[in-house]
């Protein structure tokens, strides 16, 4: 991740809805289109009822990700994983406040691995939970669907944002939203205090590596709407 912080509206393509035979191009299209971010979506089948990228995959995708590579483990446990996902080339990678006892201790090895660290918030899950985590953190993702599936309508969690965006203060930490987000519901985050927007299907939505102008175009509108 670059060093330097700022809380301009970032859109994070999640790669979940790309085409997966066609990561690589896919990738690159999104990048060329304006997307700031790019976003991967791990789970286990266990933490969550889907089974998506395990490190070799990430480490496949690195070379074509000239941004950011924000992964999201949808895991548990975590912490057996961390240099695995390391040496593949996050930036960021983030674990859920769920998915195991000592969230603590894994945010202090993900950045002892040298990247950013996350830490995700289900839609049950209050922001009191990470109160005492904000200074060992580099982003809060907070979740507006329940993890697992990509397409799920979006659940308001705008009053869990305003209160980790007052909880934040002034410390150099990221806002993620995750589920959901297309031009209609990006404004309600942003007006409550996010300003990395993870986005699947509506990005990806109509466009492919041979018409990605659709891909620019879909971007476009989201950060039109959530900077309108």
């Amino acid at each position: 991740m670059p060093q330097s912080f700022d809380r301009t509206v970032k859109i994070a393509p999640s790669i979940l809805s790309a085409d997966f035979a066609n990561f690589g191009e896919e990738i690159r299209a999104i990048e060329a289109q304006g997307a700031d971010w790019i976003h991967v979506d791990v789970m286990d089948g266990h933490f969550v009822p889907n089974l998506t990228f395990g490190p070799p995959a990430v480490k496949a995708f690195r070379p074509h990700v000239k941004s950011v590579m924000d992964v999201h483990l949808m895991i548990s446990p975590v912490d057996p994983y961390i240099d695995a996902y390391a040496e593949a080339g996050a930036d960021v990678l983030t674990a859920h406040v769920e998915a195991g006892p000592h969230i603590h201790r894994t945010l202090q090895a993900i950045r002892a691995a040298g990247m950013k660290a996350g830490v995700a918030l289900n839609p049950g899950t209050p922001a009191e939970a990470v109160a005492h985590l904000l200074d060992l953190a580099d982003l809060v993702c907070v979740m507006t669907v329940n993890p697992g599936f990509g397409g799920q309508k979006f659940i308001d969690m705008s009053a869990k944002i305003r209160a980790l965006r007052t909880m934040i203060g002034d410390r150099p930490v990221h806002i993620e939203i995750d589920g959901g987000v297309d031009p209609s519901t990006a404004p309600l985050v942003v007006a409550a205090g996010a300003d990395v927007l993870v986005a699947g299907s509506a990005v990806f939505r109509g466009g492919s590596v041979d018409a990605p102008e659709i891909y620019g175009t879909n971007i476009a509108a989201i950060r039109a709407a959530a900077t309108a």
